[in-house]
């Protein structure tokens, strides 16, 4: 089951509102912050224009994941390495509150999601 409208709405207070936060008017040409849902994931991407100014599309970088567990009513947050795959950030446990591994994320205490 897909989310519901109500977790949707919850979704973009949390998640979206930490996306809209990072991405200050004056530099959304440069750079923007984004988030997107597939099945059960709500996956953040950090976008920036053509390196050489170029018309194009814009690439993206993985910041963070929340996948949700329906089944335990909980999400767990992941984060993309190196190797660009996404990895289970093992120092926050998995939690029922989106809004703390949303704060886990905004606050970046170990370095692991923006840049």
């Amino acid at each position: 089951m897909a989310f519901s409208e109500l977790e949707l709405k919850l979704i973009d207070a949390t998640v979206g509102a930490l996306c809209r936060d990072s991405s200050p008017p004056e530099h959304r040409d440069e750079l923007r912050c984004a988030y997107d849902i597939e099945g059960h994931a709500v996956s953040i991407f950090e976008e920036r224009p053509p390196w050489d100014g170029s018309p194009g599309a814009w690439t993206r970088m993985g910041v963070a994941r929340f996948r949700y567990f329906r089944s335990r009513g909980e999400w767990k947050l992941y984060w993309m390495r190196a190797d660009l795959e996404w990895h289970v950030f093992d120092d926050v446990p998995p939690t029922s509150d989106l809004a703390a591994l949303a704060a886990v994320v905004d606050e970046n205490r170990y370095g692991a999601f923006w840049g």
